[in-house]
């Protein structure tokens, strides 16, 4: 099931919230067990078959944390590893069998379905474990354990979500009791990023898809359009399925943790991954980055670290030498910014620091979509002018003198016709200049974690005022009528 689905909105949504708040009313068991099962329910439409083995992993899981729990000495470390051993086992069959059997030259491959959401489930109950091994966690409670695991907003996308910041929330007997200003601000949170995917990111898939098909062999203007309209359209995507997976979450009464914070804004590409898909940031720097030695080790040690944890974060984000090439190429990046921090180069100014910063992150975007380093590289050409030029057939009555004055011969014209320009331009707008969804809610607290920096104009903060009330739901109505294609998120595919 799909949050931009007219069977969630007007269906399952209203049924759960009903259900979770009267049974609240009177036992905030039983409404915890309401919403896991209801979580479960909300997994097994669009992936009934792997409902048992999200089941049994959790039920394993949250046996392996009380044993931790109450194991001592070596015994808590061995029952650790093993248990993380496991998962990532699982997650390994499931995501990465094909790929180590291409790797070794196999010829035939196993016939495996990836279940939605392996990745962050998975990851999110590792986390868990350490944090019991480290006696900063620990739960008695399965029903809360199941919610935490299964909690819909957060399953098959994300956030990667800690223990510390939700189960007090899940125990807080006040959150199963409707407030109007939960609803009010949930809803628009939700509507934000409802707008930001079906009004922006799925107007932007035209524009890149033919530019990333195998053997398009596109020409500049082409490449140009179509890596820009990508790396808008993930951003988009992305950060419009994260405001829609915290404003449901605040209706229940649950703050989840940011998962972006302006990231073409960044002016280097360490705030870029600080902005960025923040918890999956965190938790590669917490249980990979440091686990490895992190910067403690000395400098080359410290580089070292980096390009491992970018590398196997690549890998995380899919099973192909793509996905791989992309981590590598982040992990350079980081490397090369701390030696120019290292070795005290000079600071460029924030315009031209923030141009290259997304510079490089768009290039490095062309590995990830590619399907195959031929038309990654194709594509790479093609921003270069290797492939030609195309102009939009606008500029066709101009053709006589275009040739002669630019130098370049054999002109092909192309369509630039519907909504992608228009999205592409108001995503570029967006992105670089607009307020972020979290400093929008500014005063009212629209995430775990608290926002410090707010807007110098504080017209654009949200209030619970009729005008904003009616420019949601005007904007709501507009994101229903575009409803016309039901697509899925693009992360739903790592």
């Amino acid at each position: 099931m799909l949050f931009n689905s007219f069977s969630f909105l007007f269906l399952y949504l209203p049924l759960v919230l009903a259900g979770f708040f009267v049974l609240g009313r009177t036992s905030p068991r039983w409404a915890a067990v309401w919403l896991g099962m209801a979580s479960l329910a909300f997994y097994g439409v669009g992936s009934a078959r792997h409902v048992p083995l999200l089941l049994a992993s959790i039920m394993f899981n949250f046996a392996a944390a009380r044993a931790i729990t109450h194991a001592a000495g070596t015994a808590r470390r061995r029952v650790l590893l093993a248990a993380v051993a496991a998962n990532l086992a699982l997650l390994a069959y499931y995501k990465y069998a094909n790929f180590f059997l291409g790797a070794v030259g196999a010829q035939s491959q196993l016939a495996i379905i990836l279940p939605v959401g392996i990745s962050f489930f998975t990851f999110t109950q590792i986390a868990f474990l350490v944090d019991c091994h480290r006696r900063e966690a620990s739960e008695v409670r399965f029903s809360h354990y199941f919610l935490f695991v299964s909690y819909f907003p957060h399953l098959v996308a994300g956030p990667v979500l800690h223990h510390k910041e939700m189960m007090p929330q899940f125990a807080d007997a006040r959150n199963y009791r409707p407030l109007a200003a939960n609803f009010a601000i949930g809803m628009s949170i939700f509507v934000v990023g409802l707008a930001k995917k079906v009004l922006i990111a799925d107007n932007l898939s035209p524009l890149a898809g033919p530019v990333f098909a195998a053997g398009a062999h596109p020409q500049m203007i082409e490449a140009w359009v179509g890596v820009l309209a990508y790396t808008f359209q993930l951003y988009f995507d992305f950060s419009g399925y994260s405001d829609m997976a915290i404003g449901l979450s605040r209706m229940f009464g649950v703050k989840l943790p940011l998962n972006f914070n302006a990231p073409h804004k960044a002016l280097d590409i360490g705030a870029f991954w600080r902005r960025w898909h923040m918890t999956l940031s965190r938790f590669l720097r917490d249980y990979l980055y440091i686990a490895l030695g992190g910067g403690r080790l000395g400098r080359l040690k410290r580089y070292r670290n980096l390009m491992l944890t970018m590398l196997l974060g690549g890998l995380w984000h899919g099973a192909g030498w793509t996905f791989v090439a992309w981590g590598a190429l982040h992990g350079g990046f980081l490397v090369l910014h701390h030696c120019w921090q290292a070795w005290g180069g000079f600071r460029l100014a924030p315009l031209a620091a923030q141009a290259l910063t997304f510079l490089a992150v768009m290039l490095a975007w062309v590995f990830f979509r590619a399907p195959d380093f031929g038309t990654a590289f194709d594509i790479l050409g093609a921003l270069a002018g290797a492939n030609g030029v195309s102009l939009p057939r606008a500029f066709a009555p101009l053709a006589q003198w275009l040739p002669g004055a630019v130098g370049f011969d054999g002109l092909r014209w192309i369509e630039l016709v519907g909504l992608g320009l228009p999205a592409l331009a108001l995503a570029a707008v967006l992105a670089f200049f607009a307020p972020t969804t979290q400093e929008i809610f500014c005063h009212y607290e629209p995430a775990f974690e608290r926002i410090l920096h707010r807007p110098a104009r504080q017209w654009i903060t949200w209030r619970p005022r009729p005008a904003w009330g009616l420019g949601f739901a005007g904007l709501f109505i507009v994101c229903v009528l575009s409803m016309n294609r039901v697509s899925e998120f693009l992360y739903f595919q790592f």
